[in-house]
Parts: structure tokens; C-alpha cells; sequence
């Protein structure tokens, strides 16, 4: 028998081969120019493997191994039952994304990085271009329209048209050299032409998708229990949503008289969106203030220490993730590199986006509210939360995680911020209740849907009725509406997590059954 230390490096590397974009982006260049096999032969593979390595896990003596390994085993054992919790739902047969975004993510990432010589990223860069066809006719031959619902269609064929600009003309002017951009502009052709082939599939689905969504109650609870490690299930999650919305909605209540004299404190939310950037520039501009005040802030009070040479840039979202990400989200610093820079993406609007829906999108992040943002994504949320993890001596912690942990802290840090004066505005501290309450609300929409005990459309009036969601796409409008649609209740490809059913989501964000641990 291999002793703890071998068996975790055994089965590193196995998932290192199977999901070398994962293992590029953890700053592994050795894998930089591959790209995972999603063939159907691939996915059964992948499904054998994981329950052949849950039952290796398990048989090992819990009490023969030191406390930090039995963290380690109890978390693979927890990743390797929640893949296998929704084995049989088969993602990859529903959600068209799951062949889009290996090939996106794994050349996106090798240039945000860098961690190579610009002539061995290119190669490395063309490489994964060259392979991204065999990815998309998997996808054709894998998906089932009756399995597939038809809003996965669109999103999917939107984020496709994205890369296929993102190839053919953004990424090749991220390169000085002639030679090298021509190359990457060759290259970036032939796949451009193979997402637009991709496009057309997904639109000659259109009639014949008519798949679902939701995972069932049973599926629901089984994750809560068993990947997630709770001691209860999708309804009494439900209830805590809901008891929790209750508090928040009373101090909401509260600020909301202070400020205005009224009890409505949507009205008034509504009324402080008004007060929002201008230009998708402006809004960087924002969060790139706000993020070095709260940096500052720490600082200055000593509330953390910081790692040596720690950087957090805040930048424009990916033009591809731009269609399907209508909020701000973080890219962590690769943890098996020497890097320290991570990323603040804001979320730009869409290529072609008309002016009407760019002010939508720029009311959801209004200036009250950038700050809680700029808590949650950078200082001391989840940048500085990921820089420091580095450190950590556990090699499996760093590649997995649970988001209930990480979007715990980052919550967490909303509120440790809120209480330490960095808010001394009454109008930021009532848009970091509203982030709050805002997950609350979806805890009990979330679990409501999968369980089948509401409607698309009960879901919608729900938000629109009971956050600072308008029913005209305005407040949190822009990301919730398209969170609060079928096309958003997707299995989503999480990195070293296949095909995890992520419920009621913003996307890179939490979902619904992952966020009691951030509610009081």
C-alpha cells in the first residue's frame, strides 16, 4: 500500500492528465499545450476513475494519518462523492458551454499569466487552438436536444461568437512580434471558422431542445450532505434562507428609514442606483479606487498582514466571458508558481450591446455599491484570501476547495469590513446589506426551483419583489435576470469539479445551497 503522501501524488497527477487547462492554470507549464479530451469515451473514463479513486480513499485508516491529512482525505472524499452525486445526470449531454470553455479558459489563462517566454506561449497558445475543433465535434456529438433546454443554446452560441472574435482578432494584437502574431492570427482563423460551425449545430438544435434543468431534491440534498459536508438538506437549507432574509430585510428597513424616512428600502436601493458610471471605463476606474482604499484600510488598522510582492489588477472582463458574466469576478494568482498578481475582472458589457442595455449594466454596479464589491473580490476578500492560501503546505488544498469556504470568507470580509467603520457612508453600508440578502433570496429561490416547487416565473417575481431586482433589468437587475432564467440553472463545468450542478448562480459567484455558511 502507497503511504497518504504517495496516494494524493498519484492522484494529482491522474487529474493533472485528464484536465491539463485545470493543470495549466494552476501554473503547471508543462501542460500549457494540451486540452482536455471531451469525448464520450473520455467522460465514462473520467466516471470509472473517480469511483475506482473514491473507494482508494476511503479505505484508508482514518485514524493512521495525521490531522492535516485526514483534512486532506475527507476533502477528496468530498470532491470524489460530489462528482459522482450527479454522474447520472450527465451534464455533458445538456450544457453546450461544457465544450466551449476548456479551449477559451486554457488559452485566455496562458496569456494573463505569462509564465513563459512569449515564443513558447504562442506555441503553446496555437497548440490548444489546433485542438479545439475535436473539442466542439465532441460537443455535436455528444449533446442530446431533448436533454439540452433551449436557453443553454443561446448562451452557449453567444459565448462562441465571443471567442471566435477573441481568437481571430483580440488575441493575435496582444503580440509585439510579426512573426508571432501572424502565426496566432492563422491559427485564431481556423478556430474562429470552427466556433461559428459550432454556432450554426447549436442553432439547428433550436427545435428540438427541450431538456431540464433542475437537479431534483434528492440530488440537491445528497450534495449538501455528502460534498458539502452539512448536516441537513435542501429544504431546512430553505428555511434558513428564509429566516435569514427576514434579519437582513429589518436592518435594510432600518438604514433605509435613517436615510429617507421611508420602510422601502427597495425604492430607495432603486433610488441610489441612479448614481452609477457613465462609461464601462469609469466603472474600472471605480473599482480600482475603492479596491486600493480597502488595501489602505487594512493596512492602516492592521487588520491582516500581507504577503511579499502581493498585486491585485483590476481590469475588463474577458471579451468571451463578457456574454454569460454580468458581474465582477477574481482570477487567482496560478498557486504552483512564484506570482502574486491576481485579477479584479470588471464585468464589461458585451460586444454589440446597445446603449440602453450598457447603462443597465453600469446601474448594477452604482457607486454605493462598488465598494462591497471591491471588499468582496479583492481586500480582504478573495484575492487576499487566495494570495495568502499559497502558503499553504497542502498540495490537494491547492486545487480544490470548496466555494462554500471561499465565498463564505469573501462574505465574511464584507461584513468584518462593515463593522471595522471602512463603510462610514450609510449608503455603502446599505449595499452591503443588500449583497447580503441578495444570496438569501436566492438560497430560497434556488433550493425552490431545483426542488420543483416553483416555476421560472415564480422565481422571477420572487427576486423582482423581494431584492433590489427590477423587473426592468435595473439595480441587480442585469445580473439577476440572467441569473433567474432556466439558461442560468446549469451544471457548469467547475475547474477540478466536472459537470457541478450550480443552481441559481452569478456565474463565477456562489450559488444558493453554498451559502448558509456566509449568513448569519
Amino acid at each position: 500500500m502507497p503511504s497518504f503522501s504517495e496516494l494524493t501524488d498519484q492522484f494529482l497527477t491522474a487529474e493533472f492528465a485528464d484536465s491539463p487547462v485545470r493543470a495549466s492554470s494552476l501554473g503547471l507549464t508543462e501542460y500549457d499545450d494540451q486540452l482536455d479530451d471531451l469525448s464520450e469515451d473520455a467522460f465514462r473514463r473520467r466516471s470509472a476513475a473517480d469511483a475506482a479513486w473514491l473507494d482508494r480513499f476511503r479505505s484508508v485508516d482514518h485514524e493512521e494519518l495525521r490531522e492535516e491529512e485526514r483534512i486532506d482525505r475527507d476533502l477528496v472524499i468530498s470532491i470524489l462523492r460530489g462528482r459522482q452525486i450527479v454522474d447520472d445526470w450527465e451534464a455533458w449531454r445538456r450544457q453546450p458551454d461544457t465544450y466551449l470553455n476548456p479551449g477559451m479558459n486554457g488559452i485566455f489563462t496562458l496569456f494573463l499569466h505569462r509564465l513563459r517566454p512569449t515564443g513558447e506561449m504562442v506555441d503553446a497558445a496555437i497548440s490548444r487552438m489546433q485542438q479545439i475543433p475535436d473539442n466542439l465535434a465532441a460537443g455535436r456529438e455528444n449533446l442530446r436536444p431533448e436533454l439540452v433546454p433551449a436557453i443553454f443554446l443561446d448562451r452557449a452560441a453567444n459565448q462562441a461568437r465571443a471567442g471566435a472574435r477573441y481568437v481571430r482578432e483580440i488575441l493575435p494584437s496582444q503580440i509585439e512580434e510579426d512573426d508571432l502574431r501572424a502565426r496566432l492570427a492563422e491559427a485564431g482563423e481556423t478556430t474562429a471558422s470552427a466556433y461559428e460551425d459550432y454556432v450554426a449545430h447549436l442553432e439547428s438544435m433550436r427545435e428540438a431542445a427541450d431538456g431540464e434543468w433542475a437537479i431534483g431534491e434528492e440530488r440537491y440534498s445528497a450534495l449538501l450532505r455528502e460534498k458539502e459536508l452539512l448536516g441537513f438538506g435542501a429544504r431546512e437549507l430553505r428555511d434558513r434562507g428564509q429566516a435569514a432574509y427576514d434579519e437582513l430585510a429589518a436592518e435594510l428597513t432600518r438604514i433605509a428609514r435613517e436615510l429617507r424616512g421611508t420602510d422601502d428600502w427597495k425604492a430607495v436601493l432603486d433610488e441610489l442606483n441612479e448614481d452609477h458610471p457613465r462609461t464601462p471605463e469609469e466603472m474600472r476606474i471605480g473599482y480600482e479606487e475603492w479596491t486600493e482604499k480597502a488595501r489602505v484600510f487594512l493596512r492602516e488598522h492592521r487588520l491582516v498582514s500581507f504577503p511579499e510582492g502581493e498585486e491585485c489588477a483590476v481590469v475588463p472582463s474577458p471579451h468571451f466571458q463578457r456574454p454569460v458574466l454580468a458581474v465582477a469576478s477574481y482570477m487567482q494568482p496560478p498557486p504552483f508558481s512564484d506570482r502574486m498578481k491576481g485579477h479584479f475582472f470588471v464585468p464589461f458589457p458585451p460586444d454589440g450591446a446597445s446603449d440602453e442595455e450598457i447603462q443597465k449594466r453600469l446601474a448594477s454596479n452604482s457607486y454605493p455599491g462598488i465598494p462591497t464589491t471591491a471588499v468582496h473580490e479583492a481586500y480582504p476578500g478573495h484575492h487576499w484570501h487566495l494570495v495568502m492560501m499559497k502558503s499553504n503546505l497542502s498540495r490537494l488544498r491547492q486545487v480544490y476547495r470548496t466555494p462554500y469556504f471561499s465565498e463564505g470568507w469573501a462574505l465574511y470580509a464584507e461584513r468584518v469590513m462593515r463593522e471595522q467603520g471602512f463603510f462610514t457612508d450609510l449608503r455603502h453600508e446599505m449595499f452591503q446589506y443588500e449583497a447580503t440578502i441578495f444570496r438569501a433570496a436566492r438560497i430560497v429561490v434556488d433550493t425552490s426551483l431545483h426542488m420543483g416547487e416553483m416555476t421560472w416565473e415564480e422565481a422571477v417575481r420572487f427576486m423582482t419583489e423581494h431584492t433590489a431586482l427590477r423587473a426592468d433589468g435595473q439595480g441587480r437587475g442585469d445580473p439577476l435576470l440572467r441569473m433567474a432564467d432556466p439558461g442560468e440553472l446549469l451544471p457548469h463545468r467547475l475547474p477540478g469539479d466536472r459537470a457541478h450542478p450550480r443552481g441559481l448562480l452569478l456565474q463565477a459567484r456562489c450559488l444558493g445551497y453554498r451559502c448558509a455558511a456566509r449568513l448569519p
